[in-house]
């Protein structure tokens, strides 16, 4: 399954470029980007745990951003 979702409050580019990173290493992802300037998050992860991932990438985002939510 593939999703978009907005990012509200992402700050810098490097920060999006490390929970991308962390979000690729997460189980059950195949692919991930987020996008800075478009203040998006693409996730490719199987369907049947794709809410318990989301999650999980809720919680990577917020350790590296805390201001940073994910629009669900």
């Amino acid at each position: 399954m593939k999703k978009r979702f907005k990012l509200v409050d992402l700050d810098c580019a490097n920060c999006a470029a490390k929970m991308e990173a962390a979000i690729k290493k997460l189980d059950g992802v195949q692919d991930a980007s987020v996008s800075f300037l478009t203040q998006k998050l693409m996730v490719e992860a199987e369907d049947s745990r794709f809410d318990a991932i989301m999650q999980e990438i809720v919680k990577v985002c917020r350790r590296i951003e805390p201001d940073c939510t994910i629009q669900l």
